[in-house]
């Protein structure tokens, strides 16, 4: 398959513009470089509304957006913003994360009192913290933001949490490496676009993601997933999500793998629409496993 960055614009190729949430350096630029390799320009937001809007508006091609955490579940934010906004999945990308306590060049460990990162890179470094008790810990807005604040104010004892790409980025020295609590640490992004592109579903596509809502009656969720069931198809995540303005309805999350031009995705499909609302295709896409050799 060719490199998703790969385009042309007139006779040149043109250098696909990624945005995504954090500064340089963040734990989403190690992902988009996986995927589609260096021949990118990326661009940071500050928010994934930010983000999303980017894309929306042009000033960005595509975003990187984080679903889902092995450790910490889903970013339902980006749930949420998914079916507001017009954008669909193109790709898929696993990143191991790994996470260290960095600092200013020259700081030495035990000169470390406070300890700076976003809240869910300190929750998943709780053990080191633990074993470092004279290390305040303060909640920033990102891993890499963290990083380049310390060589702005130069604190010789604060320190940061981030990955190593941060460190790289902003001239700083990883002090203790792979703090994280967990190995098992991995965080699955999207890669969306809009959907005003011309659709590109690559022959080898081999995943589906689908929203849908349900009216709530006893046995509509157990019919709705029956659908796929019934015809062999390999569900690998279901997520709900409350509608707004509707008390205890919700949006229903779906990813399967098949590609959705087989004729069993395509019965199934027909079958949801009979019984469900707002049936949409949120894209289908090669899958992180297979891009991996998996």
């Amino acid at each position: 398959m060719a490199p998703l960055s790969s385009r042309k614009r007139g006779f040149s190729v043109y250098m696909d513009r990624i945005a995504f949430q954090g500064e340089l350096g963040a734990f989403s630029n190690e992902a988009a470089r996986k995927l589609l390799g260096d021949n990118i320009q990326l661009i940071p937001s500050r928010t994934f509304d930010e983000m999303f809007a980017a894309v929306e508006a042009d000033s960005a091609d595509r975003c990187l957006a984080p679903i889902e955490n092995s450790l910490f579940g889903s970013v339902y934010q980006n749930y949420d913003l998914l079916l507001r906004k017009h954008l669909r999945i193109v790709g898929e990308v696993n990143l191991r994360i790994i996470h260290n306590l960095i600092a200013n060049p020259g700081t030495r460990l035990e000169d470390i009192r406070r300890v700076y990162s976003h809240p869910v890179a300190l929750a998943q470094c709780q053990k080191f913290l633990a074993s470092n008790p004279g290390m305040q810990q303060i909640s920033a807005y990102d891993t890499a933001g963290s990083v380049k604040m310390l060589g702005e104010e130069g604190d010789p004892a604060a320190a940061a949490i981030a990955g190593a790409g941060a460190a790289e980025t902003y001239g700083a020295q990883i002090l203790v490496a792979g703090i994280e609590d967990d190995p098992q640490n991995y965080t699955r992004f999207w890669l969306l676009e809009r959907e005003s592109e011309p659709s590109r579903i690559p022959e080898d596509a081999d995943k589906t993601s689908i929203v849908f809502t349900l009216e709530n009656q006893t046995g509509s969720l157990f019919r709705a997933l029956a659908v796929f069931s019934l015809r062999d198809i390999d569900l690998t995540r279901i997520e709900s999500r409350p509608l707004v303005g509707r008390p205890w309805e919700y949006s229903f999350y779906l990813d399967f793998m098949a590609h959705i031009a087989e004729p069993r995705v395509k019965a199934a499909l027909a079958h949801l629409e009979e019984f469900a609302s707002g049936v949409k295709v949120l894209g289908c896409y090669v899958s992180a496993r297979r891009a991996d050799g998996g």
